[in-house]
């Protein structure tokens, strides 16, 4: 028994899974301490084939009891477990044990029949090659024989069958005869040949018993109808009275063509006679009229004998010999074999025992290609299976950079940065919703090949840079596990700090967004006042009457305001009100030291900085990865957690090639100043215009902190408080003036 060792993977605990025999051992741990207990099959990056063959109840997840399934199925099989080990496509025979002897002979068949030089081992694309192989010939196993892998002789008789019955196919998606098709046929040929003896015996009339027949069905409901009333009128004479039109009816009808043709088909056929007789002579001219006549004289004078009438009983003995080819014709129709109904009696016994036989040689070789699917199967398992178990009960390779997690799906390059880790997502909308309950910033970048296949969509975690810088619609290329290059583009951003000092900043960052939204708010409604009370002025002022020469000056002043004037004042008190708020800024700010200057912007960094810093480092600290799986469809027990030591394996920068030099100088400057001298022009300030701003901003600098300034150098120590004599200019009114001071002794 092999003992199970448990190791530590970015602060999760995990078995180490080595080897099969110690697999073997670690499926038998509780689930509880399993990674994962169950997963989807899209998004993992292995054999489909091999993914088909776990999920064995075919609902496209795999789960804990199918994979103790498949590592109790292959063990039962390998002996020798090295190869299991590898990881080989490769089947050495001799590992097999006494148990898949069937797969054995299955690859010893399969070598032989590709005539390979080695015969002591088997690859995944032998076994591959073969199952086309034998397909392709007619080999299927299953008893479905295309005619093209008949014998010639038998080849017609073969596609008659099957164009007498439902369409069969074999595995290699052929039609074919089978031996159901084949007894059937013997079972509708014989029902056939018999039916067709019994058809003198229906056709009553000869030949043209069919046609008899067919126009008889066509008058019954006629004829049917006519002689039931008669039975009436013969128990009820005063029923003849009812079968008749009332005269209110008739006269309702008049000018009215189709109430008087409704009211004509309403009518008998004929006058009932008790008697249960039909005389032709005696047809009403209804609807029905030339359809009758037409039956008189083709079917019934031919039929009866009788060219005057048509009695009950002859009629209803017409109407059972119609009844009897009609059925015989319906039973005949319905054979699946009616077409071949000339070549029946000729078909040979001996060549659909041929066909047989050909079925049975095909369905004998189910067992062996059942064993080749078998053997598929183990060389599967053998190459997929260890490595599945490390994505499944422990998943050690999420964290390896030189080793691919099953799950992963390629590398994003995006924003000078490559993201070495994506999981394919299916609903963005689900997983997003997922992911935004965590700490990790989360991009959905849409992947298009270039090969034109679909696209898809992965979510690619984000643990180093910033985030702002990651924007919806920003592109860049993709690489799959195949290393195939695909143009990207981000869908969306789930927003989360990226780093610690990232998280500290934000706050400004958000304050400087919210600002600047403001003000770009306030410019545009500006922008639109003005533009509102410019056109507001100029109509008032082209639509004013001009005043009547010697009006008195007062009315003109009466005139309601607006216009160019009132936009002025208007701008005339919007500046003093921005001047009034600069002032009292700059008066605050005069009573402040330098001192205090640096001292209030600290403070108010670490109060707005120290508890955003906190938050985000315990945001940073709580990153997982198992909310990445989770919202793909994957149950885990425990949480991947990603440490900051461990972020650079997600998210990297990578170094400038080994041996390359950075030459600081800027290339641009020396063609800017080309071009300026070859166009002789520049364009923005002049050298002077950009000096008397600078010096005016240093003025003004200087300005504000000349209070601080000149205390400072006042209490310097090498100037005397006797000597230092600082007259500033001030609003406040002035002090009394204080006594003349005692006379000084003289000093040097």
């Amino acid at each position: 028994m092999a003992s199970l060792v448990y190791r530590r993977y970015g602060g999760s605990l995990q078995v180490d899974l080595p080897s099969f025999d110690v697999l073997e051992e670690a499926v038998r741990i509780p689930e509880t301490q399993w990674i994962a207990t169950a997963c989807p099959l899209e998004g993992l990056s292995c054999d489909s084939r091999f993914l088909t063959f776990m999920d064995a109840d075919g609902n496209s997840r795999i789960r804990v009891a199918e994979v103790r399934a498949a590592v109790e199925w292959a063990a039962k099989r390998l002996k020798d477990r090295r190869g299991a080990d590898a990881g080989s496509p490769v089947l050495e025979l001799d590992s097999l044990t006494e148990e898949a002897r069937p797969l054995r002979s299955a690859a010893e068949t399969i070598l032989r029949t590709l005539k390979a030089p080695d015969g002591a081992r088997i690859s995944l694309e032998q076994v591959r090659a073969s199952d086309s192989a034998l397909r392709a010939a007619g080999q299927n196993g299953d008893g479905i024989v295309s005619p093209a892998h008949l014998p010639e002789r038998l080849r017609p008789l073969a596609v008659d069958l099957m164009a007498s019955f439902p369409e069969v196919k074999n595995r290699a998606g052929e039609p074919g005869v089978d031996p159901a098709m084949v007894k059937r046929f013997r079972e509708e040929r014989t029902a056939l040949l018999a039916h067709l003896e019994a058809r003198p015996a229906a056709f009553a009339w000869g030949e043209t018993s069919l046609d008899t027949a067919k126009r008889i069905r066509e008058v019954a409901p006629l004829l049917d109808t006519y002689f039931v009333q008669c039975r009436l009128v013969a128990a009820q004479p005063e029923a003849a009275t009812s079968l008749r039109l009332r005269s209110e009816r008739v006269e309702g009808a008049l000018g009215d063509l189709a109430a008087l043709g409704k009211a004509a088909g309403d009518l008998p056929i004929a006058p009932p006679e008790p008697a249960g007789v039909l005389e032709w002579s005696r047809l009403h001219r209804g609807p029905a009229f030339e359809q009758l006549e037409a039956f008189h004289r083709d079917v019934a004078t031919s039929v009866t004998g009788d060219a005057r009438r048509l009695t009950d009983p002859a009629w209803r003995e017409m109407s059972a010999k119609a009844d009897a080819v009609l059925g015989w014709q319906a039973k005949f129709d319905s054979s699946p074999v009616r077409k071949l109904v000339d070549a029946l009696p000729s078909v040979p016994e001996a060549d659909l025992e041929a066909i047989e036989a050909e079925c049975a040689a095909d369905l004998a070789l189910k067992p062996t290609l059942d064993a080749i699917v078998e053997l598929e199967r183990l060389v599967l398992y053998q190459r997929w299976l260890l490595v599945f178990a490390n994505n499944f009960i422990s998943m050690p390779n999420i964290y390896m950079p030189r080793r691919l997690a099953l799950v992963e799906r390629g590398t994003l390059i995006l924003g000078g940065r490559k993201y070495t880790l994506s999981v394919l997502t299916t609903n963005r909308a689900a997983h997003s919703a997922l992911t935004g309950q965590g700490t990790t910033c989360v991009l959905y970048v849409q992947v298009a090949p270039k090969d034109g296949t679909p696209g898809y969509e992965v979510a690619v975690p984000v643990t180093r840079g910033r985030s702002t810088d990651l924007v919806v619609g920003k592109r860049g290329i993709f690489y799959d596990v195949d290393g195939k290059e695909h143009d990207a583009t981000v869908m969306q951003v789930v927003r989360q700090p990226v780093s610690l000092w990232e998280s500290m900043t934000m706050p400004f960052t958000r304050m400087g967004a919210f600002i600047t939204s403001k003000v770009e708010g306030l410019a545009t409604t500006g922008e639109k006042t003005f533009d509102t009370t410019l056109e507001k002025g100029y109509t008032q002022a082209v639509a004013a009457p001009a005043p009547a020469p010697g009006a008195p000056p007062a009315a003109a002043a009466a005139a309601p305001t607006g216009g160019i004037a009132g936009m002025v004042a208007a701008g005339s008190i919007a500046a003093a009100a921005l001047g009034s708020s600069f002032a009292f800024i700059v008066t605050q700010v005069k009573s402040l030291t330098l001192v205090d200057l640096i001292s209030a912007a600290t403070v108010i960094a670490l109060v707005v900085m120290a508890p955003a810093g906190l938050l985000g480092w315990l945001k940073l600290r709580r990153r997982n990865l198992a909310l990445l799986l989770e919202g793909s469809g994957w149950a885990l027990n425990d949480r991947l957690m990603l440490t900051p030591a461990l972020s650079s394996l997600v998210t990297r920068r990578p170094r400038l090639p080994k041996g390359a030099r950075v030459d600081r100088m800027d290339m641009v400057r020396p063609e800017l100043v080309r071009q300026r001298e070859e166009d002789g022009e520049e364009e923005g300030l002049s050298g002077w215009a950009r000096l008397g701003l600078i010096l005016l901003a240093l003025f003004v600098v200087l300005w504000l902190v000349r209070v601080p300034v000149l205390t400072a150098m006042c209490g310097a120590q090498w100037l005397s408080e006797d000597t230092c004599t600082v007259v500033l200019p001030s609003t406040a009114e002035p002090a009394p003036a204080a006594p003349a001071p005692a006379a000084a002794p003289a000093t040097k």
